[in-house]
């Protein structure tokens, strides 16, 4: 008598990665339920009838061909079929603890010393192909346990893959180190790049059992910290780190230095800038201000001129006249008469030279020039009159000469008597 069942589940443990369902024979019709977490497989002979993935399948020959040359007809003649029901759970296995047996030996090439470390961490696991697990890790057995691929909770390198993944840790650290110039004694702050690296090695071999890793963590690099050999190397890092220490001390105390000095200079620089601007500063406002007193001086007379009447150009024929005089006629230390008089005809030449060195104008120089051209006729009168009881002829007086009522000189021309220096009576 055959026994059949018409639905074909299974809800078990996490931990349980793959599970042989308990029967072998399926009526058809059969509903069989996968979860969202699961696929099932068909077996038959070793073989792999069908698979399936999450949902609700209904077992018939069109949907699973193979099992009609399997079918057979049991009490009732109910059709029922024989195989093999495999559930392989799809979920990542987490925080799964690996770690080294023993040290490994690495060589450290700065140094030159041998050292042993170790190392621990963990991982997370899960099925990628479950027909590769199946046909190469469960076969015919009951089923496949966590515990049994990664020897957690059982005795020490009793796990399928545990072996797999130490031996790759020891075979592959050292190499790993070496290729990335890592110093051993800085070793954690590389633990990701180990990690990385290692994960990619062991997921190359892991892929083959239809299995990976998506994360796998070197949490833990034991050192041998009572070693001789490590405490060398540990001495020998220290004084290398603390040399470079002081020489970048150095370094920035004379860039500090020298930028103190720049700073300095520029300092200086820019105060003797300042002290050069504020010279310049007060000498502009010094001749600024004495410009400024010019200005109002020369506009102060300018408007004295313009209230007693008479402009520049005649304060200046007043100032050269009074000037040439006072020269002409005081300035010979004779007392002589003749030295006097010769003295004041000389004033119109001298005048007319000063007018062309201070560059007057014709204007300007008029009155004067005329005043010292009568002086000099004057003073021909003078001589020609026989001054001091001499015989030089008469000349004959000018059209408009007047005789002085002062001192009796006659044929005066000029508005003054060139002796005694009365002036012309009026009418």
């Amino acid at each position: 008598m055959v026994e059949a069942i018409s639905v074909i589940k299974y809800e078990g443990s996490n931990e349980v990665l793959a599970h042989k369902h308990e029967k072998e024979d399926f009526t058809i019709g059969s509903q069989l339920i996968v979860h969202e977490t699961q696929e099932a497989l068909f077996f038959r002979d070793g073989k792999i009838f069908d698979q399936f993935k999450a949902g609700r399948h209904t077992l018939v020959t069109n949907n699973i061909p193979k099992v009609r040359d399997y079918m057979k007809l049991g009490t009732g003649g109910i059709n029922v079929f024989h195989c093999e029901v495999y559930f392989i759970n799809m979920v990542t296995q987490m925080g799964i603890r690996w770690g080294t047996d023993s040290k490994v030996r690495l060589f450290d090439p700065a140094s030159g010393l041998h050292v042993e470390i170790g190392a621990s961490g963990n991982f997370n696991m899960r099925v990628t192909d479950s027909a590769k697990l199946i046909l190469k890790l469960v076969g015919t057995t009951d089923g496949l346990m966590q515990s049994d691929v990664t020897g957690e909770g059982k005795s020490y390198g009793t796990g399928m893959f545990k072996a797999l993944i130490v031996n790759k840790v020891k075979a592959n650290l050292a190499r790993i180190i070496k290729e990335n110039n890592l110093n051993i004694l800085e070793i954690d702050a590389y633990l990701d790049v180990i990690s990385s690296k290692l994960m990619l090695d062991i997921n190359a071999t892991l892929d083959e059992y239809g299995l990976t890793m998506p994360e796998f963590y070197v949490t833990s690099i034991v050192t041998p910290d009572d070693d001789p050999n490590f405490v060398r190397l540990k001495q020998q890092f220290a004084d290398k780190t603390l040399k470079v220490r002081e020489e970048e001390a150095k370094k920035a105390e004379a860039e500090a230095a020298q930028q103190r000095k720049i700073v300095e200079a520029q300092t200086e620089a820019q105060l003797k800038a300042v002290s050069a601007q504020g010279e310049a500063e007060a000498l502009r406002i010094k001749a600024q201000a004495e410009a400024d007193a010019y200005r109002m001086q020369a506009q102060a007379e300018a408007q004295e001129m313009q209230m007693k009447g008479y402009t520049y150009r005649d304060e200046t024929a007043r100032q050269v006249g009074l000037e040439a005089m006072q020269n002409g006629i005081t300035g010979n230390g004779g007392g002589g008469a003749s030295g006097g008089i010769g003295d004041v005809a000389s004033l119109g030449v001298t005048l007319g030279a000063m007018g062309g060195v201070i560059n007057m104008t014709k204007d300007a120089m008029a009155p004067i020039m005329g005043e010292s051209q009568k002086i000099g006729e004057g003073f021909g009168n003078v001589v020609n009159g026989g001054v001091g009881g001499g015989t030089a002829p008469s000349v004959p007086a000018a059209e408009g000469a007047w005789n002085c009522p002062n001192c009796g000189k006659t044929g005066i021309t000029s508005r003054f008597c060139p002796d005694c220096g009365a002036a012309r009576p009026v009418g």
